[in-house]
């Protein structure tokens, strides 16, 4: 039994493997329900900031218009 507890353990650790890719963070000023921008204690606007991961664009052949 506990082998293979230990064996769903280190299945489990080695799933979550992380892929290379490249992130990017992507910031839009936060807005109120008027649709101004709010700002924080020292005046400036409030962000609200995520994290996207960019993917490649991979270049090929272009599809033949129908006649």
């Amino acid at each position: 039994m506990k082998k293979l507890l230990a064996l769903l353990l280190v299945g489990f650790l080695t799933t979550n493997v992380y892929a290379g890719g490249e992130t990017k963070e992507v910031c839009h000023d936060k807005l109120d329900k008027a649709g101004k921008p709010v700002k924080n204690k020292d005046g400036s606007v409030k962000q609200d900031c995520k994290k996207i991961k960019v993917h490649k664009k991979l270049e090929g052949t272009k599809v033949p218009e129908k006649k």
